[in-house]
């Protein structure tokens, strides 16, 4: 009897250290993929900034360019 109680808890205590590694593996994926998905979403966010700054550059110039035109008309 004494032997089955040791076997059933070292069973016991192969199944727990063998649960244990499947949640830390399962947790170092979901953070390696929240990594990758942040990493992206700074990446797009970054590329998003930089379309609006150019986008901004851009009208800033035809402004300017537009300004120059009008005043040059009226000089003449």
């Amino acid at each position: 009897m004494k032997k089955v109680l040791i076997t059933f808890a070292a069973l016991a205590m192969i199944a727990s250290v063998t649960s244990c590694r499947e949640t830390e593996q399962k947790t170092e994926e979901a953070v390696e993929a929240a990594v990758e998905a942040t990493t992206e979403a700074v990446e797009e966010a970054g590329e998003a900034a930089e379309e609006a700054a150019d986008a901004v550059e851009e009208g800033a110039m035809e402004d300017a360019a537009e300004a120059v035109e009008g005043h040059d008309d009226a000089a003449h």
